[in-house]
């Protein structure tokens, strides 16, 4: 049976009675309401000194009736709401409201959040006599950072037009205006960044958030800036920007909220209840460590980026029922026993030790073949860098390989290692790491700790950095502040600056004499002796080749780590 929703406390049967059959009433589409039907509605309203709404579907069927209270009414949300932004909700929200005015500030943020229909209020005046109706609908072009449209107030059951054709041909407009839209494989993700500090420093954070999304198979629609002082502590970006942020997703068609900064546990429960089910939202860690789950191909990269998820996981799980908690019998089981809440931590407890255990016995066998390279005494190169500076590109330049390696942040994570033979038939082992970025999660950090061991061992540090990046600078502190920070400082390290080819000279220029560094570009080979000339002089000054076994690989072979 159909409810009122609402306060209903305080009122008498007979009211709750009426409220009830409003459901038996049909409204014409067309015009909205009728005079008669509008009388009703007004008197019962003046009588119980509160709004009622009235939740429309396009046939004039009433889906759910509304109370307010005396301070206001708030929408409901249909169980059956449309959704998409080539739709309107397929509903039409109507309430009263006592004494003249026209629509509220809520009603038409509830206009965009809902993509109701249209959103209208009847006037109540205080002889209990309806008044004029105010009607708003979306626009499918929004104009002048308004997307929304006011009616001209009209009496009832004489609007300026045919509301049912209004309503189909704004929604065909809709559908045509999305239409040719390009939707990433992982769907369309809408930018935020809220920030303290320079608005260009924002701009250049939001440029690299967006590569990590469309890394991640997202297509970007749109960015939002705030600065603030210091981020909501509730929803990180605050309840008034928040609504205009939802506002903004709906209307570019956004499923997925992309955060640069990352949430705590109680921002994301937040933010969770405010976006619903239908809008998801990620941060900054989230988007790397998916990005991290589709890359990685080996079993250590799979377990490694299990464990930083469920790492990430743990401090964020919450009791998703509210029933009691489950009861054992038996001997010692009589009592409350474990909630949900305390099952799902659990098991994620269990699983993070199995895949420590699992780690640490990778970890053991990546040592003892780096053993097995301490005795060929060989020494040991690694490429280390900003991701997407060319790491594998050059890799694959140097050693003849055929490593994965495409124009995107974090196409490659698993460590490859192969071997590099100079011209005066010297060999080095040289191995590629995964990339670096700005504020990396610690989870990372410590799940891929046994595969940046290998920097440790390493006779040189070979830093790759894009020479064409506007950020090149900021990139190359970044990666050195994540080498000091895990305390890899003792190999001496080289700075390559690739990608000249992209780049213009007067830089290269500027950073090679501020870094001593080398310029190449990996896609053209002829750039590459320099490079090995310098690799090969600071190898003999380290004396990594006084006890290099020459029969520790054969010249036609390459080893290559999962």
């Amino acid at each position: 049976m159909a409810k009122v929703l609402g306060p209903t406390t305080g009122l008498k049967s007979s009211q709750i009675k009426r409220l009830n059959n409003l459901y038996r009433r049909r409204l014409p589409p067309e015009a909205l309401i009728l005079p008669e039907q509008a009388l009703d509605l007004a008197r019962l309203s003046a009588e119980l000194a509160r709004p009622v709404g009235l939740v429309l579907s396009r046939r004039g069927e009433v889906e759910q009736v509304v109370v307010g209270s005396p301070q206001g009414i708030a929408s409901p949300q249909p169980s059956r709401l449309r959704r998409g932004p080539g739709r309107l909700a397929g509903f039409t929200w109507l309430h009263t409201s006592l004494g003249q005015g026209g629509l509220f500030p809520g009603d038409l943020t509830d206009l965009s959040l809902k993509r109701w229909d249209l959103s209208a209020t009847l006037e109540v005046r205080e002889d209990g006599l309806p008044g004029l109706i105010h009607a708003a609908h979306l626009l499918p072009q929004p104009e002048a950072e308004r997307d929304y449209r006011l009616l001209e107030p009209f009496p009832p059951g004489q609007p300026p037009e045919d509301l049912a054709r209004l309503v189909r041909s704004l929604e065909e407009e809709l559908a045509r205006s999305v239409s040719g839209r390009e939707v990433g494989e992982a769907g369309a993700a809408l930018l935020i960044s809220v920030s303290s500090g320079p608005a260009a420093e924002a701009e250049e954070r939001l440029d690299e958030l967006a590569e990590l999304a469309r890394s991640a198979g997202l297509s970007v629609v749109g960015r939002v800036t705030q600065r603030r002082r210091k981020p909501d502590p509730r929803t990180l970006i605050g309840p008034g920007k928040l609504n205009q942020v939802l506002i903004t997703a709906l209307r570019l068609g956004a499923d997925v909220l992309v955060l640069d900064q990352n949430l705590n546990p109680s921002q994301a429960r937040s933010l969770a209840a405010a976006t619903g089910a239908e809008l998801k939202f990620i941060d900054r860690t989230q988007l790397i460590l998916d990005i991290f789950a589709q890359r990685a191909a080996t079993r250590e990269g799979k377990l490694q980026v299990e464990m930083a998820q469920l790492k990430y996981l743990m401090p964020r799980l919450s009791a998703r029922d509210d029933g009691l908690s489950r009861l054992t019998g038996g001997i010692g089981g009589r009592g409350p026993g474990e909630t949900r809440l305390e099952i799902d931590r659990r098991r994620v407890r269990q699983r993070l030790n199995r895949l420590e255990k699992d780690l640490d016995q990778i970890a053991r066998q990546r040592g003892r073949r780096r053993e097995a390279r301490a005795r060929g005494g060989l020494p040991v190169l690694s490429i280390v860098g900003y991701t997407n500076a060319g790491k594998s590109t050059l890799l694959n330049a140097l050693t003849g390989s055929e490593v994965k390696a495409e124009n995107r942040l974090f196409a490659t994570l698993d460590p490859t290692t192969r071997r590099l033979r100079f011209p005066r038939e010297r060999e080095v082992i040289i191995t590629d790491t995964v990339g670096f970025i700005r504020d990396l999660p610690e989870e990372l950090k410590r799940a891929f700790g046994a595969t940046l061991e290998e920097l440790e061992q390493a006779d040189l540090l070979l830093h790759v950095a894009d020479a064409s990046n506007p950020q090149v600078e900021e990139q190359i502190q970044a990666v050195d502040a994540i080498l000091d920070q895990m305390e890899f400082t003792n190999a001496p390290r080289l700075l390559v600056l690739n990608k000249a080819d992209a780049a213009p000279a007067e830089a290269l220029e500027r950073l090679a004499n501020r870094y001593d560094g080398v310029v190449v570009s990996a896609l053209r080979p002829k750039t590459l002796p320099p490079l090995l000339e310098r690799i090969e002089r600071m190898v003999d000054i380290a004396g990594g080749w006084e006890a290099a076994g020459r029969d520790y690989l054969s010249a036609d072979q390459e080893t290559a780590e999962p």
